[in-house]
């Protein structure tokens, strides 16, 4: 049933502040089992009907969570992270952005070997349909229960894209939001492979950036996968050298341009869309002519 999150899902939200609280509210109003909140300092006290703990050891203890949302700042959301991690909790989404990239190279040498998933940072979450579990900051009501896996490194592209695809009566079985750092916790590339292992998805659609080579790297999984992929790379127009939206969105080397990762897509066998505006129609027309629809 989709990927990282199901109908077992069992949230606490690390950084329950007015962002967390937000979000708490929204996640329960959909189905999703919100089961504490950690703010050190206000254990005990319970918030939007959420009861808070001191830390993430004690919310897994009594409340048996095993996701963790993270909306702590980001001198501190390292840390944050290792404290889940450390918890024993076996995915954690961290939507904070900012982090210092050293910390991010600690906190990524830390979990090497960790039975931890991280989905970002600088993420906007994952959301499984089917199971009304989310956990993350995506508007609820564009999405609906199906067979297509999103991976986006763009938040505000995968809302667009998961859109489209509900508006030509095509669901989703999961949609990841990796993140658009620099240095993120899971590939798309391993992204993918959660999707090609996940029986109740049957196409994948990847939302992909200027910068850096996770896009090549992805297309070399693709090479194998059973399921077909359709793959729209974002700022093909950006110059090189200049920064454009997230902090691992900057062409440095022809292996970061738009052009060079669609092309290693399209050799791997992905059908890449131009425009935002055609990746539903386009999955709609991968899904018929593999008999998937």
């Amino acid at each position: 049933m989709g990927v990282l999150l199901d109908e077992n899902t069992r949230v606490v939200i690390q950084g329950f502040g007015g962002a967390g609280q937000r979000e708490a509210r929204n996640s329960l109003d959909y189905g999703t089992k919100v089961v504490a909140g950690v703010t050190p300092g206000r254990g005990g006290q319970v918030i939007e009907g959420v009861q808070i703990r001191n830390t993430v050891r004690q919310a897994v203890d009594e409340f048996q969570a095993n996701v963790s949302l993270i909306f702590v700042p980001a001198p501190f959301a390292a840390d944050a992270i290792i404290e889940a991690a450390d918890a024993g909790i076996p995915v954690v989404i961290c939507i904070t952005e900012g982090i210092p990239t050293l910390d991010m190279v600690a906190v990524k040498r830390y979990l090497r070997g960790s039975a931890t998933t991280l989905i970002g940072p600088n993420c906007p979450g994952v959301i499984t349909p089917m199971a009304l579990a989310r956990a993350g900051i995506m508007p609820v009501d564009v999405y609906t229960p199906g067979s297509v896996g999103v991976i986006s490194r763009s938040g505000t592209l995968v809302y667009e894209t998961v859109d489209q695809l509900t508006r030509l009566g095509i669901g989703q079985s999961s949609s990841v939001g990796v993140g658009g750092d620099p240095i993120i916790g899971t590939t798309q590339q391993q992204a993918l492979q959660l999707f090609e292992d996940d029986p109740d998805t049957a196409a994948v659609v990847m939302i992909g950036e200027i910068g850096g080579t996770a896009e090549q790297e992805a297309a070399e999984y693709i090479k194998q996968m059973s399921k077909p992929v359709v793959a729209f790379i974002a700022g093909a127009t950006a110059p090189p050298g200049r920064r454009m939206g997230h902090a691992g969105a900057i062409i440095a080397g022809k292996a970061g341009t738009a052009q060079a990762k669609q092309t290693a897509l399209m050799n791997a066998g992905a059908t890449i869309v131009q425009s935002p505006s055609q990746i539903g129609e386009t999955m709609q027309r991968v899904l018929k002519e593999r008999g998937l629809a």
